[in-house]
């Protein structure tokens, strides 16, 4: 598929996460310089940037709050702005009517939450017909305690997110892999 019809979608990366009791800097160093690859990557080859925000009408994630802005240590000049305040960013935001109007028919997925937003993304635009390749080590996510009070580590969450996407919904690619249009599946 030609570069002209992919975007690099880059969900939520907003320091309205910074004020989240479950906020950890762990992860955040190599997150942050994984997608900043992908990013100059993409710029470098003329496939657009698409930032997307998540919103909500009060808390760290109101437009009011101030916090609703790119995370520091990241460059971003986005081609596309929008807003979102469900899980997808392909609802209720504009994104799905830019990405038809620019004939954009692969989306490269990377940001926060991994298993949340992205993933819910990631579903939604394979639904709807575009081919996907999720950037695992581009997104970023936090522990989990699940209802059995197990704690789910960032890393587990993003290997079963990986798991339930593989070859389903999107193709698991490095930096590299989307960046080329090389998603061949990995191997251990």
């Amino acid at each position: 598929m030609s570069k002209s019809a992919t975007a690099l979608i880059v969900i939520d990366v907003q320091e309205s996460f910074r004020q989240r009791p479950y906020w950890s800097d762990n992860d955040a160093p190599a997150f942050l310089s994984n997608l900043q690859t992908l990013i100059d990557g993409a710029r470098a080859r003329n496939i657009p940037v698409v930032q997307i925000f998540h919103v909500e009408a009060s808390g760290a994630f109101s437009l009011a709050s101030g916090f609703v802005k790119t995370l520091g240590g990241l460059a971003i000049e986005p081609d596309a702005v929008f807003h979102k305040q469900s899980h997808s960013a392909l609802v209720g935001s504009g994104l799905d009517v830019w990405l038809v109007r620019h004939g954009i028919r692969r989306l490269v997925i990377s940001g926060i939450r991994s298993e949340q937003c992205c993933e819910t993304t990631t579903r939604h635009a394979s639904d709807v017909g575009y081919e996907v390749d999720y950037v695992t080590d581009a997104t970023l996510t936090f522990a989990m305690t699940g209802r059995d009070g197990r704690r789910w580590s960032p890393a587990e969450i993003k290997a079963r997110t990986e798991l339930v996407l593989d070859e389903r919904f999107a193709h698991i690619a490095t930096v590299e892999q989307a960046l080329t249009g090389s998603t061949a599946k990995l191997t251990s």
